[in-house]
């Protein structure tokens, strides 16, 4: 009761944008995202052969891409029925901009046109807040959350302590707890030596550029040979 209002309790809540349950599955969220997507994805087919390529890629980006991206982190960890729900909908969207017929192979032109598939779209989010969060870069809600394992009583002696790793929380599910410091230790000591990239000249451009930038694109070329390959 609220007053003299009785209020109900409801099976997911809606908050900046984001449809949470409380089982914390994310269904409801990707099942409103896809149609979502889809809907738009619908009004950009009847207009595409009005529009040139770059055009296309444009709306697709601005209508599609960006949903896919926005809280994509919230998405880490949840059942791979779901992410594939959100991979249709990508590769629709690369159909749209290309004209790549139902039944052809999608993964050529992700590549060409150096898209992420949703799953490493995720990975791509949270390696960037994670690297934000050691390089103090991301708010302060964020970086209090990292314990790095050189500053642990008793763990400070281990060999995960000088690679910049930080302390996995206990959790008792596998989708709340433990995202951020899965991926900070790779991202604490990326190099291009380390990552197997030292021989592409770009990465090296744009390391002596700005370093944020460099590990952008070194982990966006990581996650799309991955993949592909």
């Amino acid at each position: 009761m609220y007053g003299s209002r009785r209020v109900k309790p409801s099976s997911t809540v809606l908050d900046l944008g984001v449809n949470i349950d409380g089982q914390l599955t994310m269904a409801d969220h990707v099942a409103a995202l896809r149609r979502s997507c889809l809907f738009q994805l619908r009004q950009l087919r009847m207009v595409r052969s009005s529009l040139t390529l770059k055009a296309a890629k444009t709306l697709v980006h601005a209508f599609v891409s960006s949903r896919l991206d926005y809280c994509n982190s919230l998405l880490y960890g949840i059942g791979d029925g779901l992410l594939t729900k959100l991979q249709t909908v990508q590769n629709a969207a690369e159909r749209v901009v290309t004209g790549t017929k139902k039944f052809d192979h999608i993964t050529p032109v992700l590549r060409q046109f150096h898209w992420l598939p949703v799953r490493q779209r995720i990975t791509f989010k949270l390696a960037m807040i994670t690297f934000k969060c050691l390089h103090g870069l991301a708010p302060s809600y964020l970086a209090d959350v990292r314990t790095p394992v050189l500053s642990v009583v008793g763990m400070w002696q281990l060999r995960s302590a000088n690679s910049g790793a930080l302390v996995v929380p206990r959790t008792k599910t596998t989708i709340v707890g433990g995202t951020l410091p899965w991926l900070a230790r790779p991202l604490g000591t990326a190099s291009p030596s380390t990552c197997g990239l030292h021989h592409c000249p770009e990465i090296h451009l744009r390391k002596n550029q700005n370093p944020f930038i460099w590990l952008r694109v070194l982990l966006r070329s990581t996650l799309i040979e991955r993949y592909t390959n």
